[in-house]
């Protein structure tokens, strides 16, 4: 996979308190900073979710979330401002031409509670600041190849898809899915390059 020294990639995953981005919120967010396809930075933080959020139980059971222990986690606001620094760091965000490509395992999801997120926080802007809107997500690949006929699976959960591609994967921790999706990415365009 042949990269520009200059292409920057923000892979990312959140747990949520539900499926719906503007009733729910996130109360894990794992991003990795890549730069010319190396990582150059790693965020991840556990926290509340923002002030009226909605909370889902079966949503916590899935991540393995003690409600209790989530109250004492650190504050969405706070959370919020650090994932801002991070970004800052190697994001020029009033320069148009300095975005991130934005990553992740059916990416949409996950962007949609990111932007609700961000505007939750007062930034009307949510994500684009950062980010190019020009996803980078295997996904939509995976399902091509499976109509194709070149790939079959019972589904295409990010667990069933990394345990047939051999990739180590800790299921609904942020950080553990997004650098599971990261590698699963790599070998998705090795194979993609490959076809072509």
């Amino acid at each position: 996979m042949t990269q520009s020294l200059f292409k920057k990639v923000l892979y990312f995953d959140t747990e949520t308190t539900g499926l719906d981005a503007g009733k729910h919120g996130i109360i894990q967010l794992a991003a990795l900073m890549e730069i010319g396809g190396e990582i150059v930075e790693t965020f991840n933080m556990k926290f509340q979710p923002h002030e009226g959020a909605l909370i889902n139980p079966e949503a916590l059971k899935v991540s393995g979330t003690d409600p209790e222990e989530l109250k004492k986690r650190t504050s969405s606001s706070d959370s919020y401002r650090e994932f801002l620094k991070f970004l800052d760091r190697h994001i020029a965000k009033f320069d148009k031409t300095d975005k991130a490509y934005p990553a992740g395992y059916n990416v949409t999801f996950d962007m949609s509670f990111l932007d609700a997120w961000f505007r939750h926080h007062g930034n009307q802007y949510g994500t684009g600041s950062y980010q190019n809107w020009k996803m980078l997500d295997p996904l939509p690949l995976l399902r091509v190849w499976d109509f194709l006929g070149t790939i079959a699976l019972p589904d295409y959960k990010l667990q069933t898809v990394c345990t047939a591609y051999g990739i180590a994967l800790e299921a609904h921790d942020a950080l553990s899915d997004i650098l599971a999706t990261r590698e699963l990415l790599g070998r998705v365009m090795k194979t993609q390059e490959r076809k072509c």
